[in-house]
């Protein structure tokens, strides 16, 4: 059903809002990559997975997952074909754009403690001042331990936040572009301000360092090895008066990541292809790194799949790879009525129609973008229209206007068939985006539909 509003599809929507609570969940509690795997592992064992390890040989209908160093996980269900034959693919990264601490973050000046951080991926900086944010990581010490650092969620925690300059004294800074107008260095977070009694200098470091050691036993010396990162506070909201979208942090990309792991549990019967969702990391970066859709890690877990099932060879796991389809389970960019003018009406994503074909995305004249086949365009045309799933079909904006890029064109480069395929949204990258409900129900129908054909 191509371009149709999924809101008239349905009589009434029941499913649409109980799903959404799902997810809502999801994106509440996983505000960083790791909580994110942490919560899949979860779903995923609910759902009768098992992990990779306890495997010693792998036969159809067999449900397993498997972890990379925290930040990845991979869902399989085996297909009633060899692995040889291909997987149906679903791959969405769990990465955010945010705030990171630095490795020597804290400091102090006119009686106020700071962390200093650095910004991940692309953010309008001036969005992250003046908004209550939260800290989420883990701190890793010299004797091998772990500490897990969660502040700003619980009503009883206390929440940080930037400062901005007020709108009396800032004749000088509204003289600046939007880019200008709030510093990346300046993005450090206010932690403190009540001195500690006896201490010689820095008296409010001093005092925010032995709270942290109190709470967490850990010294001024363990953020050299910590990985902290700073949120927006808060739970995801219903938004519309008529409760018809999601507002929230991270929807780009854990909302397209939450119902392609979903699409992969929730599978009654075996499938002919083996389905597969992989969540990966760094995305926002340039899918760089161990975790990132770079990594040889999928490429390394199809391997080990097609050993245990008995069917490995360097030849046969080529096969396999050519022999796959893959969505790249990717949000696109919704049109804005405030903002029509960066869009081309014919080729944008509109809220409420469904899950957004891309055929490319990239810059310019396509520049870094995947650019998917016709023939596979046809064979995702067919089938959603056969299971009456609403898609529709997009460009991320105007010629020249800007561009994006998506993992796609790193899993094209092994020679699987991929396209892009998601959810569109609004106020992308900012600290609240929005999306409809519908679309997200129905990117999940679509994704259910993709992984058992």
């Amino acid at each position: 059903m191509y371009r149709k509003n999924v809101w008239e599809k349905y009589e009434d929507y029941k499913e649409i809002m109980e799903f959404n609570e799902g997810y809502k969940h999801f994106i509440s509690v996983g505000k960083t990559e790791r909580l994110c795997v942490n919560e899949a592992i979860k779903l995923a064992l609910e759902a009768g997975f098992k992990p990779l390890s306890a495997y010693k040989t792998l036969k159809p209908g067999d449900k397993v997952y498997s972890v990379n160093r925290g930040k990845n996980i991979c869902v399989f269900v085996m297909g009633k074909k060899n692995l040889e034959q291909g997987l149906n693919i679903l791959g969405a990264h769990i990465d955010s754009p945010r705030l990171d601490i630095k490795q020597n973050p804290l400091y102090e000046s006119t009686d106020f403690a700071l962390l200093d951080t650095h910004y991940y991926g692309g953010i309008k900086k001036y969005q992250w001042v003046t908004i209550p944010l939260a800290l989420h990581g883990v701190v890793y010490k010299k004797d091998g331990s772990v500490v897990e650092i969660h502040i700003g969620e619980d009503l009883n925690d206390p929440v940080l936040g930037i400062s901005d300059l007020l709108v009396h004294l800032s004749a000088d800074q509204l003289q600046k572009t939007a880019s200008k107008v709030i510093e990346g260095e300046d993005l450090d977070l206010t932690v403190g301000s009540i001195p500690l009694k006896d201490s010689e200098k820095d008296k409010v470091k001093a005092n925010v360092l032995k709270l942290i050691n109190e709470k967490y036993q850990i010294e001024e010396e363990d953020f050299l090895s910590a990985e902290i990162e700073v949120v927006p506070a808060g739970p995801a909201r219903d938004y519309g008066l008529d409760r018809s979208m999601v507002a929230g942090y991270g929807h780009d990309d854990r909302v397209c990541a939450y119902t392609s792991l979903k699409a992969v549990l929730d599978l009654k019967e075996v499938p002919n292809n083996t389905a597969c969702a992989i969540l990966v990391d760094k995305e926002e970066v340039g899918s760089i790194g161990a975790t990132g859709a770079e990594s040889s890690y999928f490429i390394n877990t199809i391997a080990e799949l097609m050993n245990l099932e008995g069917t490995y060879s360097p030849l046969a796991l080529q096969h396999a790879l050519t022999n796959s389809k893959m969505l790249s389970s990717d949000v696109s960019a919704g049109v804005d009525p405030l903002y029509l003018g960066v869009n081309e009406a014919k080729n944008s994503a509109y809220l409420g129609k469904g899950i957004v074909l891309n055929k490319y995305t990239g810059s310019r004249g396509k520049s870094g973008c995947n650019d998917a086949s016709p023939e596979f365009i046809a064979y995702l045309r067919n089938i959603f229209d056969n299971n009456n799933i609403c898609f529709q079909t997009a460009e991320l904006g105007k010629v020249d206007q800007g561009g994006g890029g998506t993992i796609a064109y790193i899993l094209a480069n092994k020679d699987i068939n991929v396209i892009d395929a998601g959810i569109p949204v609004l106020n992308m990258h900012s600290p609240m985006e929005i999306v409809s409900k519908a679309d997200v129900y129905e990117a999940y129908l679509a994704y259910l539909t993709f992984v058992k054909a």
